[in-house]
């Protein structure tokens, strides 16, 4: 039977039933908790299911799981690879006692790094819980997370981008038109990633083919990755397709990832079966995982925990796998979920802290949905306070409008805004690259060319007449 949890503020006695129940009632307000029925019935009880969690004993987490464990594979994945060594530095701490020691000066990265095996998910979770926002940058600038495929992503002063040219048809001539677009702005250093329009075996071998091509033409040290289901890139790597990332959308509980048809056996057959091609050049990463809060609710598997936890534990199936590169798609699934600018900038720090804090390499698809209470100055604020608090990467789209997923999110000036405004550079093999191509007149402070360069403009000039016009 779940513990009780329970206070008395002034004459009026609050009780929580469960730590689930204590959890979602400590949560800042959003949407998707008040769908779910799930959310603290007002700021006063939210204050007080805050106050009792920040007594909390961070062994609670340890001895009281959030899903049973015989039920969900995900939380015998995180207490069966829980490291007590990692964790003992911890034992004696109560979850405000681990804010304050976040925030002190004697939790360096280097003491962090050590400590990410210790902390579970649901412990991030909770600290979470009773930061502000400027807590939540504060911490996870310090945590630093660095990943290698054929160039090195996440070091400190340095924000890298996803080239993703999406287009509605899948249109060869037009994705490539978006992918040198992107170039051009210094983007595409994370991935140069395609959401098919088709998903399909066939249509996904056709784009890794085509990156590919781009790729090896013009010596990029980038990777390419087409976002198809985990069992789709399976069956191109037996045909002996071009992979280099392996991608799939994973949740925090196992219903929610057998909603999305696979499990934790499927990633790791797709991760070694990715790590048998040797594609990488200077890393061994293969796996581009998207998660974002709202997912588990969808699928009707939360369990009746809250959107942020269930997001947080996600992140456990993430760090298993070693990806190169972890979205949370912030706004994507609409208000439902994170109703208005508010609430999805909020969302955005505490999947970027939870991730960088148990050692996730994160990145963040600044986004919202047309229907949603926000709009691109609420997309300008979340960019570049995860700019400061030292995201690994951010989306590049032209025009930042997807006409294929139709949704509303980062452009390739944005990017280029945060590196500048920020300081922020690319990752260190794609800079050198962007030097030689001659990309940009000054590469240290993107100061575009006034010229096509010539690696590019000769390209153009080879192409048939016809391809020509229709470009």
């Amino acid at each position: 039977m779940a513990q009780t949890y329970h206070t008395t503020v002034g004459s009026r006695r609050y009780r929580f039933n469960g730590l689930a129940e204590l959890m979602a009632k400590a949560t800042p307000p959003r949407s998707g908790d008040r769908l779910a029925g799930v959310i603290a019935e007002s700021a006063e009880e939210r204050v007080v299911a805050q106050m009792v969690l920040a007594e909390l004993p961070l062994t609670t987490f340890l001895n009281e799981v959030l899903i049973p464990y015989e039920h969900d594979e995900i939380t015998r994945l995180i207490i069966d690879e829980h490291d007590v060594a990692a964790f003992a530095p911890l034992t004696h701490l109560t979850v405000g006692d681990f804010r304050n020691w976040l925030l002190s000066d004697h939790a360096t990265s280097d003491v962090l790094a050590a400590a990410r095996p210790g902390i579970t998910p649901e412990m991030a979770a909770a600290v979470s819980k009773l930061m502000r926002n400027q807590d939540l940058m504060l911490v996870a600038k310090k945590c630093q997370v660095t990943t290698a495929f054929r160039n090195t992503i996440g070091l400190p002063g340095r924000l890298s981008t996803r080239l993703q040219p999406n287009h509605p048809t899948d249109d060869v001539t037009g994705i490539a038109a978006s992918i040198l677009d992107g170039l051009l702005y210094g983007s595409g250093d994370a991935v140069i990633g395609i959401n098919p329009a088709t998903d399909n075996v066939a249509q996904s071998i056709k784009l890794m083919r085509l990156m590919d091509d781009v790729i090896q033409k013009y010596e990029i040290p980038t990777q390419s990755c087409v976002l198809t289901h985990v069992t789709n890139t399976l069956e191109a790597i037996e045909q002996g397709a071009p992979v280099d990332l392996v991608f799939q959308s994973i949740g925090g509980t196992e219903a929610t990832n057998r909603s999305f048809g696979f499990d934790l056996s499927t990633l790791a057959e797709a991760e070694a079966a990715a790590q048998t091609l040797n594609r990488g050049t200077v890393g061994r990463n293969v796996m581009y995982f998207e998660t974002g809060q709202g997912s588990s609710l969808s699928a009707d598997a939360h369990h009746g925990l809250d959107q942020q936890t269930c997001e947080a534990r996600a992140y456990a199936v993430a760090r298993k796998f070693n990806p190169l590169l972890v979205n949370t798609v912030v706004g994507f699934i609409g208000p439902e979920y994170l109703y208005d600018g508010k609430e999805i900038m909020r969302a955005g720090l505490e999947d970027h802290f939870c991730g960088k804090l148990l050692g996730v390499p994160m990145g963040c698809d600044v986004c919202y949905t047309n229907h949603a209470e926000a709009d691109q100055n609420d997309m300008d604020n979340l960019l570049t306070l995860l700019g400061v608090a030292g995201c690994n990467f951010v989306m590049g789209i032209p025009g930042s409008d997807d006409i294929m997923l139709n949704y509303q999110t980062t452009s390739f000036h944005d990017a280029l805004y945060a590196r500048r405004v920020l300081g922020l550079k690319a990752a260190p093999e794609f800079e050198q690259w962007l030097a030689k191509m001659h990309i940009f007149q000054d590469v240290s402070s993107y100061r575009l060319n006034d010229q096509l360069p010539a690696a590019f403009a000769n390209s153009l000039r080879h192409l048939p007449k016809e391809a020509a016009r229709d470009v």
